[in-house]
C-alpha cells in the first residue's frame, strides 16, 4: 500500500500553477493492414496448430496444463510479432522436442519390458523439468521485461501436451511443415506489417520543418523481431542512425543509449522491447511506434509514457500497427477504436486508466479466447461485448471517479503556499541571461565560434574540443561538436519554419560541461584571487568584502541532501551581515579608474584576508547553517519514517509469503520422497525415478524460495540500516570558494555620508 508516499493523479487533469496543461495533448492512431495470401496461410495454419495444442492441453492435469498454455500463448504473439519471430520460433521449438524424443528414446531402451505408451505414466515433472506446476502467463507478465525475455524462450520451446512418443513424433512433424511455410514468407520478402512501417516515415507528423526525420521510438515484443527490424531500418537509415534497448543489455549500456538517443542528432530511431518501458525518459522524442501490442494494457501506457512526460512540449502521436483481420488483431483492433471513441469523449483520460478497465476480464484472456475460439459466433459475440464493457465511457467514468475519490486535496492555502515557494525558487535560480552570457563569454575564451542567427538563437559551428573532452572523460554526457540552433529561452526553442533549437539550462551537457571544466581550470586561480565590484547604490565610505561559502547538508550514508551558496559581508568597521540570495546581480565590475582611486585604502592592509574568511564562516555557522538545517531536516526525517513503515511492511509480507512457499515445497518434496520409495519397493524403476525427478524439482523449488527469503531478509536489514544513517542529518563545514571587493560608488565620489 503505497498511498501515503505516492498520489496517483490522471494527466489530463494536472495543471501548472497558471491554468496549462501540465502534460501536453496525446494522439493515437490505429494502422491496420492485410496479410498477404502466403502470410495469411501461414497465420491459419499456425493458429490451427495452436488451437489444437490448446485443446490437448485441457486434457492434462495439474499445473502443466497452464505451462502449456502459456508456451503457445508466446507462439501465437510471435506469430503476430514477424515472419522472423515465428520461423526462428518453430525451427528451435521442433528442435527441442527432437532432442527430448531423441531422450526418451535412449532411456525407453535401456528399460526392459517396455512400449511407447510408457511415455503416458511419466508425470508431468519429467516431460518438462523446468514447470513448477504454478507457472502460468499472469506471473510471467508481473516479471520485469530483462526477465521476460530470457524466460519466454524457455517455456515456447520445451512445454508440449504430447502424452506419448507417437504423438510427440506427430507433433514434431506438424512443426517441420510450419518451419518450412514460415521460412517461405521470410524468404518471400513481402512482409505487409514491415511495409506498412515503412510507409509511416512518410507521415508529416514524421517530418521536421526541413523535411528530416524526427527522433521515434518503435516497440516491438520480441528480440528475434527487433533484430529483424533493425535489419531492415539500415535499408532506410544509416547503421549509426539506429539505437537499440533490449533486457540483456547492461544498465550502464542502457543509459549510454539513452543519452545517445536524447543527445546526438544523427540518432533518429530508438528500436526497442519493453525494457526501453522501464524507467527511462525519452522525451527528446514525440513520436512511437507499437510494432507490436502489447497483451497487457498497462505496459501500452508504460510505453506512452516514457515519451508523455513533464517537460514535453510537443504533441505526442503513436502509430499501432494491427492485422484486423487475425483473430487476437480484429480484438486489438476493436480496443483501439473504442479506446479512441472514449479518449475523444474523455479529454484522452482513458489511457491513465486502461489498466484498471480489465481487472476483471484481464486483455490476454480475451485475447486467447478469440485464438481458440473466434470460429464460434456465440463466443464472439460474448467476447466483444465484454470488450465493450470495458471500455464503455460510463465504466471509464466510474473508473476516474473512484481513483479520484483516494486522492487527496491540498486547500488553498497550501497551493498558494507551494505557488509563493516555486516563485522565489525561479527568482533565486540561474537566469536565462546569465546563462547566456556566460557561455558567449566562455566560447570567446577557450575558443569556441558561435554565431547569433534568429533574435536570441544561436548556430554553434564549433565546441572547444578542450569542453567536448572535457564532458567525456567525467561522463557528462554526449557534448556535440556543433550545434544546428541553441537558445536561452524556453519560447525560442521553436520557430516557424526555423529548425528546433536546443535549450541550453543547467542539467544540459554543453552547460555543465563548460561550467566544470572552467572551475577546473580557474577555481584556485580567479575565484581564490577575487574581484573587485562596484555597488551603485551605496553612498557611504566603508568598503566590504563579499565571501561566497559552499555549505551542504549530508546524511550518514554518505550523500548531500542540499547544497547552497551563501553571501556573507563584512565591512571596513567589521560588521557581518548576510548577503542574500544574489548580492552580485546589483555590482558592476570596477574599471581600472575605479581600483586606482581606492589604491590607498587597500595599501592600509584592508581587507585582512584569513582573518576575514574564519569571522564569515563563523557567522554562517551560527546564523545561517541553524535554520538551513532544520529546514531541509524536519520533512526529511518525516518521509523517511514513512518510507520506512511502507518498506518494512512489503518486505516483511514477502518473507511471510516465501516461508509459506518453502513450506508448501517441503511437504510435495516429502510426498514425492515416499512415492519413489513404494515405487523402489515395487521394482518399478520407470516410476521411481519419475518420482525422484519430481521429489528434485520440489527440492530446488523449496531451495529457490529459502535463497528468496534470506536475500529477502537481508534486503530488510540493509534497509533498516540505511534509513538509520538517512536520519543522521548534519551539516558540512562551509568551504570558502570565492571573494570580491566591494567598492561603495559613495567612495569613489568622495562622499563622506557613513549613515
Amino acid at each position: 500500500n503505497v498511498s501515503d508516499l505516492m498520489r496517483r493523479m490522471v494527466k489530463e487533469d494536472l495543471m501548472t500553477f497558471e491554468g496549462r496543461p501540465l502534460f501536453p495533448e496525446r494522439k493515437a492512431y490505429t494502422v491496420d493492414y492485410e496479410l498477404s495470401a502466403q502470410e495469411e496461410a501461414l497465420y491459419d495454419a499456425v493458429t490451427e496448430y495452436i488451437r489444437s495444442e490448446f485443446n490437448r492441453a485441457e486434457q492434462l492435469e495439474g499445473g502443466y496444463k497452464n505451462t502449456v498454455g502459456f508456451a503457445l500463448t508466446i507462439l501465437q504473439r510471435r506469430l503476430a510479432s514477424s515472419p522472423e519471430a515465428i520461423y526462428q520460433s518453430l525451427k528451435s521449438r521442433r528442435q527441442r522436442l527432437e532432442n527430448r524424443r531423441e531422450e526418451l528414446d535412449r532411456f525407453l531402451r535401456a528399460q526392459e519390458g517396455h512400449d511407447d505408451e510408457d511415455f503416458e505414466d511419466l508425470p508431468a515433472s519429467e516431460r518438462e523439468e523446468q514447470d513448477d506446476l504454478s507457472y502460468d502467463d499472469e506471473d510471467f507478465e508481473d516479471l520485469p521485461a530483462s526477465e521476460r525475455e530470457e524466460q519466454e524462450s524457455e517455456f515456447i520451446d520445451g512445454a508440449t501436451a504430447a502424452l506419448s512418443i507417437d504423438e510427440l513424433a506427430e507433433e514434431i512433424g506438424a512443426l517441420r511443415g510450419l518451419e518450412e511455410q514460415a521460412s517461405d514468407v521470410l524468404r518471400s520478402g513481402n512482409d505487409r506489417k514491415w511495409n506498412e512501417l515503412r510507409k509511416l516515415f512518410d507521415a508529416p507528423e514524421m517530418k521536421n520543418p526541413d523535411g528530416t526525420q524526427r527522433k521515434l521510438i518503435i516497440f516491438t515484443e520480441h528480440l528475434a523481431t527487433l533484430d529483424y527490424l533493425i535489419e531492415n531500418l539500415q535499408t532506410l537509415f544509416s547503421p549509426g542512425a539506429i539505437v537499440t534497448i533490449h533486457g540483456s543489455i547492461r544498465p550502464e549500456a542502457r543509459r549510454e543509449v539513452e543519452n545517445r538517443f536524447r543527445d546526438d542528432p544523427n540518432v533518429l530511431i530508438l528500436a526497442a522491447t519493453d525494457a526501453a518501458g522501464e524507467g527511462i525518459n525519452l522525451q527528446q522524442a514525440h513520436l512511437m511506434v507499437n510494432y507490436d501490442l502489447p497483451w497487457n494494457p498497462n505496459r501500452l501506457e508504460q510505453r506512452f509514457g516514457r515519451i508523455h512526460r513533464i517537460g514535453q512540449r510537443e504533441v505526442c502521436h503513436l502509430w499501432n500497427l494491427v492485422a484486423g483481420q487475425t483473430r487476437e488483431g480484429a480484438v486489438y483492433k476493436r480496443l483501439l477504436e473504442k479506446l479512441r471513441t472514449a479518449s475523444d469523449a474523455l479529454n484522452g483520460q482513458v489511457f491513465d486508466v486502461l489498466g484498471e478497465l480489465f481487472q476483471e476480464t484481464p486483455l490476454r484472456k480475451l485475447l486467447i479466447e478469440a485464438v481458440r475460439y473466434g470460429d464460434d459466433p456465440q463466443r464472439q459475440a460474448r467476447l466483444e461485448q465484454t470488450l465493450d464493457n470495458a471500455i464503455d465511457q460510463e465504466h471509464v467514468r466510474d473508473v476516474l471517479e473512484n481513483q479520484a475519490l483516494e486522492t487527496d486535496s491540498i486547500d488553498t492555502s497550501r497551493i498558494m503556499q507551494i505557488r509563493e515557494q516555486t516563485e522565489q525558487a525561479r527568482a533565486g535560480r540561474l537566469q536565462s541571461c546569465h546563462i547566456k552570457e556566460f557561455i558567449l563569454q566562455a566560447f570567446e575564451h577557450f575558443p569556441g565560434k558561435i554565431i547569433e542567427r534568429e533574435g536570441g538563437r544561436y548556430e554553434v559551428t564549433r565546441v572547444p574540443g578542450v569542453i567536448r573532452n572535457h564532458a567525456r572523460e567525467q561522463g557528462m554526457g554526449f557534448v556535440r561538436d556543433k550545434y544546428d540552433r541553441i537558445c536561452f529561452e524556453r519560447d525560442l526553442i521553436h520557430l516557424p519554419n526555423q529548425p528546433k533549437a536546443e535549450f541550453i539550462l543547467p542539467g544540459h551537457p554543453l552547460l555543465d560541461a563548460t561550467v566544470s571544466y572552467l572551475l577546473k581550470c580557474e577555481r584556485d586561480i580567479t575565484l581564490k584571487h577575487g574581484a573587485m565590484l562596484v555597488d551603485e547604490s551605496d553612498n557611504v565610505t566603508k568598503l566590504r568584502v563579499l565571501f561566497y561559502l559552499d555549505q551542504s547538508i549530508q546524511d550518514a550514508v554518505p550523500s548531500t541532501i542540499s547544497r547552497e551558496v551563501h553571501f556573507i559581508e563584512i565591512d571596513s568597521a567589521d560588521n557581518v551581515r548576510d548577503a542574500g540570495v544574489a548580492p552580485y546581480l546589483d555590482y558592476r565590475p570596477a574599471t581600472l579608474e575605479d581600483r586606482e582611486q581606492i589604491r590607498t585604502h587597500l595599501e592600509q592592509g584592508w581587507p585582512r584576508g584569513r582573518e576575514h574568511e574564519k569571522q564569515a564562516v563563523q557567522y554562517a555557522n551560527r546564523c545561517l547553517v541553524p535554520p538551513w538545517l532544520e529546514k531541509v531536516r524536519t520533512p526529511r526525517i518525516e518521509r523517511i519514517d514513512k518510507v520506512e513503515a511502507a518498506v518494512k511492511e512489503r518486505l516483511t509480507k514477502e518473507i511471510n509469503y516465501q516461508e509459506e512457499l518453502i513450506a508448501k515445497f517441503e511437504s510435495q518434496e516429502r510426498l514425492a520422497r515416499l512415492n519413489k520409495e513404494q515405487a523402489q519397493a515395487r521394482g518399478d524403476e520407470l516410476q521411481a525415478r519419475a518420482f525422484e525427478n519430481q521429489e528434485r524439482l520440489f527440492k530446488a523449488n523449496k531451495e529457490r524460495a529459502q535463497e528468496r527469503k534470506r536475500q529477502l531478509e537481508e534486503r530488510l536489514k540493509r534497509r533498516l540500516e540505511q534509513f538509520e544513517r538517512e536520519r543522521q542529518i548534519n551539516a558540512k563545514p562551509p568551504i570558502v570558494v570565492g571573494a570580491a571587493l566591494i567598492i561603495p560608488v559613495g567612495l569613489l565620489r568622495g562622499e563622506q555620508n557613513d549613515s
